[in-house]
């Protein structure tokens, strides 16, 4: 998500190929299936107090190849402009906060088609290409676009399309009802409810075009959605419901009483579509066909056989466990798992969470100004508290993005759910205590994502590198890696708080692939994390889920993220005069390159 880390709260598949990244999140996280259509895309959080290091602005020779590549990258936006304008909007893309997405039937094979045209396009300037920066962003593009039509034409062949209509309208809505979007921007978002109701000249209400579409897919024998993901829809749908009209309540929409509560009636019928036909139908293995969680795996950034990434997952959780028992002694305990159970009880109470969140930050700063881990930027962060429909949405600390496309000063937010609704609340204490705040704060906050996207921002980096090259390794394996340089300069509870959410990295790299390997059921992979990892009941449903339903495949990404960039910095530091910040600093300025691609773009520069 990035969850956990940056979170794609939604993510849609043109801009990334994988079918979700989440925010969710951690995120990301990575939406579920039914989300594969829309964004928020990439997360941030925004800034801190301290005095920044100032960021070098691109030269003249930098500018006039990125100008060259972005017109290249302008190809894949427009498709994403033409079929999915929330996310296109999300991003930056002007002038479409009042269009909506295309679900008239056949809008797979026309979102293939254009993109098999752009393709063409790129493929044909790649051979005339002889700038090599160029070159390399047009690969990322070429990359991205055949990735998008293989998944789109996977999924068509393979799965029942289903979507969870309250989740993908709240998120559509909320990304224009916000504190940091302009007032003249808001009253789109009920242009675009009065089209998903079928209320607009021309347009069809989405849950007609919804239900039949999942109604052909099941007369054709297609998978069906697992009974997990719908079970968890149909307890989670109405705190989104809900959110739609608090939003525009909260924002004085004018005349929006009548569009929303036509459209909370459909909603609310599409659930009861949902329960007589969809749920009846659902099946009970969760696991993925397996060439379809392959190319999931893939989609992330996961380069390696599931199984031998299962491997090298396994000796580093036994590993971990070694380091975490140390720790512990150190503490006055014999076990970790004790160890993180009296740490859980000093719980920080829900009105003072935030403070105490901002203060960790500041602490956290003056590390890596003390030992000059990485250069500064300047914004002030933001943390929030999430709403009960965000919760519903993103059950996980997440990010919500920036704009990254013409960005005008708009900041991510760091988002901490304090529980998740559904048919029994859970409530987490995961994060919500001293030690724990300093881990989390270093991967969603510095030097973590909010460094990550904010340079990004603020220095400029290429539409290829910032948009179509994001995929889970690349984003999170750095959330991962922040975690680890901040990790000597932590007092020992919270290097032990640290090494535990390492340890559930670890776990997430053998419990995804494994869970599909049948070697694993739900129940014992949340047994498993509550006594191994020390999770609660809430976060440890919540990462069982990623694993089913929410996101198959994305968890994985954290530990391989983050093992390849371990295996980075070891080549590097074998050149002479190695400098620690400025090889994290050159990292950062690379944008979100794959692995391969990165390694050699570093040790070059070094």
């Amino acid at each position: 998500m990035l969850v956990f880390a940056v979170s794609f709260s939604f993510l849609f598949p043109f801009l990334f190929p994988f079918p979700f990244p989440c925010v969710r999140n951690d995120r990301r996280y990575t939406a579920p299936p039914m989300l594969k259509r829309l964004v928020p895309v990439l997360a941030l959080l925004a800034c801190s107090h301290a005095a920044p290091a100032p960021v070098a602005p691109a030269s003249a020779s930098e500018k006039s190849w990125i100008e060259r590549s972005n017109q290249n990258a302008q190809l894949l936006l427009d498709v994403t402009a033409r079929f999915t304008p929330e996310g296109a909007a999300r991003l930056g893309v002007p002038g479409i906060d009042d269009k909506v997405s295309d679900f008239a039937p056949g809008h797979r094979e026309r979102v293939r088609e254009a993109t098999k045209q752009a393709l063409a396009e790129l493929e044909r300037r790649q051979a005339a290409e002889r700038d090599p920066l160029v070159g390399q962003d047009l690969s990322i593009l070429i990359d991205a676009a055949e990735r998008n039509v293989k998944g789109s034409e996977l999924r068509e062949r393979l799965e029942v399309p289903y979507y969870s209509l309250p989740r993908l309208v709240f998120g559509s809505v909320r990304s224009l009802l916000d504190d940091q979007i302009a007032p003249a921007r808001r009253p789109a978002a009920l242009v675009r409810v009065r089209k998903y109701a079928g209320i607009e000249p021309g347009t069809t209400s989405i849950v007609q075009l919804a239900e039949a579409e999942t109604r052909e897919g099941f007369a054709k024998g297609l998978l069906a959605p697992s009974r997990l993901e719908v079970e968890n829809d149909l307890s989670t749908s109405q705190f989104l419901i809900d959110g739609i009209e608090k939003l525009f309540q909260k924002y004085g929409i004018a005349g929006h009483e009548e569009a929303v509560g036509t459209l909370r009636k459909q909603l609310t019928d599409y659930l009861g579509f949902v329960k007589g036909e969809v749920l009846p139908k659902s099946r009970d293995d969760f696991r993925l066909p397996p060439e379809l969680y392959q190319f999931q795996l893939e989609q992330v950034g996961v380069d390696i056989p599931a199984a031998d990434l299962a491997a090298r997952a396994h000796a580093a959780f036994t590993r971990i466990q070694g380091e975490m028992q140390t720790v512990a002694a150190r503490l006055g305990y014999s076990d970790y798992r004790e160890a993180i159970k009296a740490l859980k009880k000093a719980q920080i109470p829900d009105d003072q969470v935030l403070a105490f969140y901002e203060k960790r930050l500041s602490q956290i700063e003056q590390i890596i100004r003390d030992h000059k881990l990485v250069s500064l930027p300047s914004r002030p962060a933001r943390i929030r508290l999430g709403t009960p429909a965000e919760n519903a949405q993103q059950p996980a600390p997440h990010m919500n993005p920036p704009r990254l496309l013409g960005n005008t000063g708009e900041q991510g937010e760091f988002v901490l759910p304090l529980s998740v609704p559904g048919k029994t609340e859970q409530k987490y204490d995961d994060f919500n205590y001293d030690a724990a705040a300093w881990t989390l704060t270093a991967h969603e906050a510095r030097p973590g994502h909010e460094l990550q996207f904010s340079r990004m921002v603020e220095s400029g980096v290429s539409v290829a590198r910032a948009v179509f090259a994001f995929n889970s390794v690349n984003v999170e394996g750095w959330g991962l890696y922040a975690e680890a340089i901040t990790l000597p300069y932590m007092p020992d509870d919270g290097k032990l708080i640290s090494l535990q959410l390492r340890l559930q990295r670890a776990a997430r790299a053998f419990l995804d692939p494994e869970l599909q390997m049948a070697k694993w059921t739900p129940d014992a992979a949340r047994e498993f994390l509550q006594k191994e990892v020390g999770l609660s009941p809430a976060f440890a449903t919540e990462e069982v889920d990623r694993f089913t339903f929410r996101a198959p495949a994305q968890a994985t990404a954290y530990f391989y993220g983050y093992i390849r960039l371990l295996e980075l910095r070891e080549a590097a530091e074998k050149t002479p005069g190695f400098d620690q910040q400025t090889f994290h600093d050159k990292i950062l300025a690379q944008g979100l390159l794959p692995p391969n691609l990165l390694r050699k773009a570093i040790l070059a520069a070094l």
